[in-house]
C-alpha cells in the first residue's frame, strides 16, 4: 500500500527518552509530508491508545521500561493491520533485529541515523518497504549467510527479480534499487509484486529472509 502524496504519513513515537521524544516529534513536525500523530513514553500505552488513533507508521523504541518494544509490535501488529513499525535502538543487537522482524516490525534503524535519513525511511516503509541501516543489513545478511534453505522458489524468479531481491537485501531503498539497476520506480514495485507471488510472502522483510536463507 502507497501513501497518497496528498495527505500526510501520520507517524505516532513510543520512546522513553523525552529528549528523543521531543528531537522525533519536532523533526516530523517541521518536515513537509508528515505528522506527529501521537507520543508515547511506554510500550504500555501505546498497545492501549494507538489501535484507536490508527498512524500509518509507528516509531518504536526496542527497549523500553516494562514491556519491551519487540513485544509492544507482537500485540499490536494484529490489531493495526494496516500500520507499519520502525523499531529505533542504540543496539546493532542481532538477536534483537531478528525478533523485532518475527513479531511484525518492518524496519530497524540506529538511532543516530540522521534525520532525513530517517525521514526517507518512514516514506519507505509506508509504500511497502523494509528499511534498515547498512549495519543492520550487513548483521541480517550474516546471521541467515550459513543457514540451509529450500531454493525451488528461489529458482523460479528471473535474473532481474533476483537482482532487485539483492538489492532490498542490502538494505536500499526503491529510489536507489531503481537508480542502481536503471529502472524506474514502477518497474521496481512491479517486480517486487511479482517476487512476492513466487515465494508467496506479503512483505519485503519475508522476502528478504527467504533470500537469505538460501
Amino acid at each position: 500500500m502507497t501513501a497518497n502524496p496528498k495527505e500526510p504519513i501520520g507517524v505516532s513515537i513510543v520512546e522513553d527518552d523525552t529528549e528523543i521524544r521531543e528531537h522525533l516529534e519536532t523533526l516530523l513536525s517541521r518536515a513537509s509530508g508528515f505528522r506527529c500523530v501521537s507520543t508515547h513514553p511506554n510500550a504500555e500505552e501505546a498497545v492501549k491508545r494507538l489501535p484507536d488513533l490508527a498512524p500509518d507508521v509507528v516509531l518504536m523504541d526496542i527497549n523500553l521500561p516494562g514491556m519491551s518494544g519487540i513485544e509492544a509490535v507482537r500485540q499490536l501488529k494484529g490489531r493495526m493491520s494496516k500500520g507499519h513499525f520502525l523499531m529505533l535502538t542504540v543496539y546493532e543487537d542481532g538477536d534483537r533485529i531478528f525478533e523485532s522482524l518475527k513479531a511484525g516490525a518492518s524496519g530497524y534503524l540506529l538511532k543516530r541515523t540522521p534525520g532525513i535519513k530517517l525521514l526517507e525511511a518512514v516514506r519507505d516503509v509506508w509504500s511497502g518497504g523494509s528499511p534498515m541501516s547498512s549495519q543492520i543489513a550487513r548483521k541480517v545478511v550474516q546471521y541467515f549467510s550459513g543457514l540451509p534453505a529450500p531454493t525451488s522458489e528461489l529458482d523460479s524468479l528471473s535474473s532481474r527479480e533476483q537482482e532487485v531481491l539483492d538489492q532490498l537485501a542490502r538494505g536500499r531503498l526503491y529510489k536507489e534499487i531503481a537508480d542502481t539497476l536503471g529502472i524506474s520506480l514502477d518497474t521496481v514495485r512491479k517486480h517486487l509484486q511479482s517476487i512476492y507471488g513466487k515465494l508467496h510472502v506479503h512483505s519485503r522483510t519475508e522476502a528478504v529472509v527467504k533470500f537469505l536463507q538460501r
